[in-house]
């Protein structure tokens, strides 16, 4: 038996024991590889070296950049807000194709995730998650409630890799397999037990994948840190203008008679009376051979708007979402926000349907899926407001299309085939029936056919035979 087999075999007795919150601990994972087993023991050792962590420091992401970046915050917030709009339903697959959505009483666990949770809530935790770690974890426990969904910290999850064929299996190894989850609440350095679950166990949400994992996600905050950095130092800066002064820096040189106990007193006299905001513009009065010069620039010798702007707007660009959306100063442009509608579709087609996407496949291990197997767990956008406008342009297309099947029809194609043509795009499956309109039957055949309709008529009446379309024209 190999090592996927007994972790899934000793997970099945746990789940059996009549305690409704037994599960598989780390005790039970550890007493998997004792006894003589060179494998066991080998795969053992390894263990350590066959794992994926979230790089960087979770919380140090959420305090100094969620929690202290303006254009961070908006930027997520904006994601959410319309992320979490969403519902699940599942998707027929007809012949390969999408088909009708419907629902079952199994949706309930995403409708309902946790007492007193939406599938808004959960789609939030997701989208926060997947943006500051890359990665979102989530299982389901039983309690009195019965099933609810349960938010794994990420940084809190160990990936563990491993293989039945080799015992010194590393990340990126052709036959390195995904062995399961390792959650230890506090961290892998706490001193609580961590428990093992299996992958069908976990829903996995990472959207963005790290190009140096096989299995981990990446936050899209990742590329943009430095910018973060500058946006953060760039609203310092703005501060301590306002702080000191709201002036340009001044340099005060004093004559050199001026005793060291003189320009002490100089200095708080000349501070309790010119710094700070409240004191900004006052009309500075010097003597005993006082100099002022000014240095440095000032937020319009040094365009501040365009060097904060800037960066504000490739921080929206990592997050996928138009500046016009988020609301920033690029973005509210008279010629710029006059594109909303475009920055509204881009922002839709280009980060959230992806994100929904992927949010679907990792739910779906949570859900037992209807029987026969031909369906898919999907989101649901049509009651989305901020998509309005796409429900418009889908009716122009469905409108269009509905032409098109007329014309088809008309012209002489089957029903059937004609459909099949549309919707797929594929007009190679069109399939003729052999009857032509008017125009494009020879002169005189309208005239045929309406005198051997003639002939039949008369012939059925008497008794006689049936007149032969390709000889004859007309009846006895």
């Amino acid at each position: 038996m190999g090592v996927l087999e007994r972790i899934a075999a000793a997970y099945v007795e746990s789940s059996q024991r009549p305690t409704a919150d037994a599960r598989f601990g780390w005790d039970d994972y550890l007493s998997l590889f004792t006894g003589g087993d060179p494998f066991v023991t080998g795969f053992r050792q390894t263990l350590t070296g066959s794992q994926e962590r979230i790089e960087g420091n979770f919380e140090g992401i959420v305090n100094g950049a969620y929690k202290r970046s303006g254009v961070v915050f908006a930027c997520i917030l904006a994601r959410l807000l319309v992320f979490s709009e969403a519902r699940f339903q599942w998707q027929r697959m007809q012949e390969g194709r999408p088909g009708i959505l419907f629902g079952t009483p199994e949706l309930a666990l995403l409708e309902t995730p946790w007492p007193n949770g939406t599938t808004g809530d959960l789609l939030a935790r997701m989208e926060q998650d997947a943006s500051m770690a890359g990665n979102f974890y989530a299982t389901i426990r039983r309690g009195r409630s019965g099933r609810r969904v349960v938010r794994m910290r990420p940084d809190w999850v160990t990936i563990v890799l491993g293989s039945d064929e080799d015992p010194q299996i590393e990340p990126g190894d052709l036959d390195a397999e995904l062995v399961g989850y390792f959650y230890q609440p506090g961290g892998p350095g706490s001193d609580r037990e961590p428990t093992f679950l299996v992958p069908e166990e976990v829903a996995h949400y990472a959207p963005i994948p790290d190009p140096l994992a096989t299995y981990r996600g990446m936050s899209w905050l990742t590329g943009v840190m430095r910018e973060i950095e500058a946006d953060q130092a760039a609203t310092t800066h703005k501060l301590k203008f306002f702080t000191n002064g709201a002036t340009p820096n001044m340099v005060v040189s004093l004559d050199a008679a001026v005793t060291p106990d003189m320009f002490e007193r100089f200095k708080a006299k000349m501070d309790a009376g010119h710094r700070g905001v409240a004191n900004a513009y006052r009309t500075l009065y010097l003597g005993g051979g006082a100099d002022v010069k000014v240095v440095g620039s000032d937020f319009q010798q040094m365009s501040f708007k365009t060097v904060q702007g800037a960066g504000e707007t490739r921080i929206a660009a990592a997050a996928g979402v138009p500046p016009v959306i988020v609301g920033l100063s690029e973005g509210l442009q008279s010629a710029t926000y006059s594109n909303y509608a475009q920055a509204r579709r881009r922002f839709a087609d280009g980060t959230l349907r992806p994100l929904w996407r992927s949010a679907a496949g990792a739910l779906a291990t949570l859900l037992t899926g209807p029987t026969g197997g031909n369906a898919r767990l999907w989101y649901d956008d049509r009651d989305i407001s901020f998509l309005r406008e796409d429900a418009k342009e889908a009716a122009e297309i469905l409108r269009q299309q509905a032409s098109t099947i007329n014309q088809l029809i008309m012209a002489g194609y089957e029903a059937d085939s004609v459909i099949a043509a549309v919707t797929s795009g594929d007009f190679t499956v069109l399939k003729h029936t052999g009857l032509f309109s008017v125009q494009l039957q020879p002169p005189g055949t309208r005239a045929r056919r309406r005198g051997l309709a003639q002939a039949r008529a008369r012939a059925l009446a008497l008794g006689g035979a049936l007149p032969n379309a390709d000889t004859d024209t007309e009846g006895p």
